[in-house]
């Protein structure tokens, strides 16, 4: 057995029926926030601070959406 044995990330649950997903994107400094946005208020509801492609694929993945469908919000 391993000493150091990383767990599996939890995958993430929203209802899609009243969110999406979104990366909010920093046009100044380029920095993204990956999160919801409530579909009724608009509203971003921001998960974590992603640092690169590995990280939002990695949010892609446990939230079960392809990149191709996150809005993105400037």
């Amino acid at each position: 057995m391993p000493l150091f044995h990383r767990k599996a990330a939890p995958t993430l649950s929203y209802d899609p029926v009243s969110q999406r997903p979104a990366v909010r994107r920093s046009i100044c400094t380029g920095e993204m926030t990956v999160g919801f946005v409530d579909k009724a208020t608009g509203k971003f509801h921001e998960h974590m601070l992603v640092r690169d492609q590995a990280g939002l694929e990695d949010f892609c993945r446990r939230a079960g959406v392809s990149p191709e469908e996150l809005q993105t919000i400037y």
